[in-house]
């Protein structure tokens, strides 16, 4: 069989200690048996390791951060799109993805550039300012949680919250709090690093389950594969992982999938109690940093994702392998220095 030959933007490529989802993401892609994927590397950093991988990025740009806003980030894409000629981009950080969706209209109509993301309200409606009520509406149990402004707020939190409580970023970050004068601890740590608003978090004890998913838009789930953390770093991050055998769990996303008629890649983290009960802890609305496990499970949801930018109708998988495990490693890149003098200097490699 002939395989199509496309242009795939991805970001996420810092595959460091706390990795994007972009190289797995790459890597899907590259492994696909309908596509011959040309990767094109956008990068919001010059040391990002995916940017010097040759054997999987074709070639890299770098793009204006997020908070230079949207107008910059689009005439920049309008100029590598003159020399690429890409297909399709694949967003892979929640703090970029805002700016991705607002333009992905232009995106289509001038550069007929096709994307796969949620809508503005999907995206607002699991931040995890709003996760509760996201819970409510989906028939999914949530911690309960509180948006806080403040340090001085921490004093006041003890007529709705017992210790210990989660204090968390409203992009990435989490500590569990033991004490009041830990909670400010991580209050102003968290908050300097990501922003405000702190979320406050009932905490909930159990084991961590977590399911990569892909949604049609339409009420579909296309895919999912659940997986139970085997190896933590210190930051929380899944260093190895296997796959899981849970109807429970991939009842309850499918359930989350369809009722919210989300679109595009997504990951929902679950804290399993001794009780057996499911409590939804995050929806990222992007694909995991570990999503080539559902490639290795039999399900490639990155392939799936490009398929349905492109129009296709895609099926849902059917079934995916119980007992697979991904472990993460580390190895050292030699570059030349050369290299990094062109993306610092020129933006391109």
């Amino acid at each position: 069989m002939t395989r199509k030959k496309i242009t795939v933007a991805v970001t996420g490529l810092n595959n460091i200690d706390s990795p994007g989802p972009g190289i797995p993401v790459i890597r899907a892609l590259k492994e696909s048996e309908l596509f011959d994927v040309r990767i094109i590397g956008l990068s919001y950093e010059t040391l990002e390791p995916g940017l010097y991988m040759r054997e999987l990025v074709d070639k890299s740009y770098s793009i204006p951060l997020p908070s230079v806003g949207i107008s910059t980030l689009l005439d920049r894409l309008k100029y590598i799109n003159n020399v690429e000629n890409i297909d399709v981009i694949i967003p892979n950080f929640d703090a970029e993805l805002h700016g991705f969706i607002k333009i992905s209209e232009q995106l289509k109509t001038e550069l007929d550039i096709a994307t796969f993301m949620p809508s503005q309200d999907q995206f607002e409606s699991r931040h995890k300012s709003t996760l509760y009520d996201f819970g409510e509406d989906n028939g999914v149990k949530v911690p309960y949680s509180k948006m806080i402004f403040t340090a001085s707020e921490i004093n006041t939190l003890k007529t709705d919250f017992t210790y210990p409580l989660v204090i968390k970023g409203k992009f990435y970050d989490a500590s569990i709090a033991a004490t009041p004068e830990q909670a400010v601890n991580y209050f102003h740590k968290i908050s300097a690093k990501w922003g405000l608003p702190i979320i406050v978090q009932e905490f909930v004890g159990g084991n961590e389950v977590n399911v990569t998913a892909i949604g049609d838009g339409k009420g579909a789930c296309i895919g999912a594969v659940p997986m139970r953390k085997l190896y933590i770093t210190d930051k929380g991050k899944a260093w190895a992982g296997v796959s899981l055998d849970d109807e429970n769990l991939i009842e309850i996303t499918n359930r989350v999938i369809s009722n919210s008629k989300w679109k595009g890649g997504c990951e929902l983290e679950f804290i399993k109690t001794k009780e057996g009960e499911y409590y939804l802890l995050e929806m990222n609305p992007r694909f995991p940093a570990w999503v080539y496990l559902a490639k290795g499970c039999g399900q490639n949801h990155p392939e799936a994702l490009v398929r349905m930018a492109l129009g296709e109708d895609v099926k849902p998988f059917e079934s995916y392998d119980v007992g697979k495990m991904f472990i993460r490693y580390s190895y050292d890149q030699i570059v030349d220095m050369k290299d990094y003098e062109q993306i610092s200097t020129t933006g391109e490699l």
